[in-house]
């Protein structure tokens, strides 16, 4: 039994793109066409691969077909860059669906994205998720690489460390002499509200953990959004984890002070698929040499 290539792109673009009809104007096909590739490849293989909900959905079979299509797309990229030809020629640009956490996408990981669509006819698609979490989507297929905080490879991946982002536990100087006159004991921090990022973030849990506090009593706001993030702790809403490349400038100019001296280091790893691409061997490297830039 063969899996028809085109098929296999056909399915991760409906995947990508969340319906029939934003694939078919992706591809340049009509819907009925998309529908009709599909529809094909699952009479051949005898499993249904898309869920049509909205957005469109994989099963697990159409995780696998799925990405077999994404990886036969860089395989063809690579190929035509090794003939000599540019992307106008025959190419086309290509997807790079990438995990990476909030804090790292907020910090580090964008300018060596930037570096490298200069270089490369690429459209980054970036899927943001806890850095727990990441990997997952390598293992689904949705993506081709991950920063993630395993260091053990998801199954057809190689990792590598990257380093650790660090962290630091942070509040309005307002805040620190309302909540924590006497400095941030476990009795302070057990009443004291924090800056919740994510619901599946436990970064923060566990650090009230390592002093004594159980977590789930403690009154929290949710606030989804990086910068947003930060500029909560800045106005007093709550006390939080922040990377240190964000809180070194509010820390510098007095708009926020520390809880303590310590520094909580995250550390992350980089994963992408086991295949011999040099487009994501490249994009590995640059986003290895700016990790040794920022991370310890």
């Amino acid at each position: 039994m063969q899996v028809d290539p085109e098929s296999a792109r056909t399915v991760a673009a409906v995947l990508d793109e969340g319906s029939f009809d934003a694939a078919a104007r992706r591809l340049l096909l009509t819907p009925s066409a998309v529908s009709q590739r599909i529809k094909t490849l699952e009479q051949q293989l005898g499993r249904i691969l898309l869920v049509r909900s909205k957005p469109a959905r994989a099963t697990e079979a159409g995780e696998a077909v799925a990405r077999f299509g994404r990886q036969i797309a860089l395989l063809e990229r690579d190929a035509i860059a090794g003939f000599g030809l540019s992307a106008e020629g025959g190419g086309g640009r290509i997807r790079i669906p990438l995990a990476v956490n909030a804090d790292s996408m907020a910090t580090w990981f964008l300018a060596p994205l930037a570096r490298l669509s200069e270089q490369y006819d690429v459209e980054f698609d970036l899927h943001r998720d806890d850095q727990n979490f990441t990997a997952r989507m390598l293992e689904s297929g949705t993506v081709m690489a991950a920063v993630t905080s395993e260091s053990e490879p998801v199954g057809g991946c190689r990792v590598e460390a990257l380093g650790a982002l660090r962290y630091v536990a942070a509040a309005s100087p307002g805040f620190a002499r309302r909540w924590f006159p006497g400095g941030a004991s476990a009795e302070a921090l057990a009443r004291a509200p924090f800056v919740d990022f994510d619901r599946r973030d436990v970064l923060q849990q566990d650090w009230l953990r390592e002093r004594g506090v159980d977590p789930w009593p403690v009154p929290r706001h949710h606030v989804p959004a990086s910068a947003d993030f930060s500029v909560a702790v800045e106005l007093g809403l709550g006390w939080a984890l922040l990377p240190v490349p964000h809180a070194e400038a509010g820390l510098a100019d007095g708009r926020l002070v520390r809880l303590d001296d310590e520094e909580l280091a995250s550390p992350l790893f980089w994963q992408q698929w086991n295949l011999r691409s040099e487009l994501l061997d490249a994009i590995a490297a640059e986003i290895r040499a700016e990790a040794d830039r920022v991370l310890r």
